[in-house]
């Protein structure tokens, strides 16, 4: 009994040594390795052992379901085959030496729930294809080179709760389909070049706890719809060109007490309402 209980362990633990993804998937792996100097990595890996043995690949049914290769000294662009890992669910190669653009072709990783591309080179605009992964449930794209305008499609990720794109050269208006992001917890699009209003649509988000807008050129009153967020608990809206007066509360809930920059370039802080809570609706 004894020898045929050893003989089923020693062949399911062949089974999982010698178990292989399909040919494209690994095709897209080793072409990843080669456009991003795998030899050099920290943890590189060995092309001839395993696929099940590469450093921050996990297959699940012999499939790629997760890729993170985080601080792990990638350096090069990211290659369009890596899009072909369509069973992916999370892709994180957060703090590398990425360079080039995100591609277009991010649109086949239909399964991908986590993406994380945040400090790297990456330029170019966040493709709007993104917006075809309704899976998704966290982007971070923040410290890298991006530019262009945040993509109206991002308001189609109806499960998305992170968007954290800080840090970039991103430029424009806030679409109006993020603030129907009901699911959202964080949005952090700090440090960039936004301009226009802050829309008192953001009361829509309902699920949103922190805020941070620090830092771009955003304008017009700061809409004292903001209070009505009932989950909201840490926002830093300061160094914008905001203006007009807000509540005690909005205020003390501003890590920077809003701080704004006025038309000569000048720190002020906005002026407080003596009431405790502003609710009323803009003019």
């Amino acid at each position: 009994m004894k020898n045929k209980i050893t003989l089923f362990i020693a062949l399911v633990a062949s089974a999982s040594l010698f178990a292989a993804v399909s040919p494209k998937e690994k095709e897209a792996l080793v072409k990843l390795y080669q456009a991003t100097n795998g030899a050099q990595w920290t943890h590189s890996w060995d092309l001839n052992a395993p696929v099940n043995s590469w450093f921050g690949v996990v297959l699940k049914n012999d499939k790629v379901v997760s890729l993170d290769l985080s601080n792990n000294h990638l350096v090069g662009e990211l290659p369009a085959a890596v899009t072909d890992l369509s069973n992916l669910q999370k892709l994180n190669l957060f703090r590398n030496e990425i360079s080039g653009v995100i591609p277009a072709s991010i649109s086949n990783l239909k399964e991908l729930k986590y993406l994380n591309l945040s400090f790297n080179k990456l330029s170019g605009t966040i493709p709007s294809q993104l917006g075809d992964l309704s899976n998704l449930q966290s982007v971070e794209l923040f410290m890298n080179e991006l530019t262009g305008t945040i993509p109206a499609q991002i308001g189609n990720l109806k499960q998305l709760k992170i968007l954290s794109l800080f840090n970039n050269e991103l430029s424009g208006t806030i679409p109006s389909a993020v603030y129907d992001l009901k699911s959202l917890r964080v949005l952090l699009l700090n440090s960039n070049k936004l301009t226009g209003k802050l829309s008192k649509e953001v009361a829509n988000m309902s699920s949103l706890e922190n805020l941070s807008l620090f830092e771009n050129n955003m304008d017009g009153q700061v809409p004292f719809d903001l209070e009505r967020l009932p989950k909201l608990k840490e926002m830093n809206i300061s160094y914008n060109n905001f203006s007009g007066a807000v509540s005690r509360n909005l205020a003390q809930l501003d890590t920077l007490n809003m701080t704004m920059v006025n038309e000569s370039g000048l720190a002020v802080v906005l002026p407080v309402e003596d009431r405790t809570s502003a609710l009323a609706e803009e003019d």
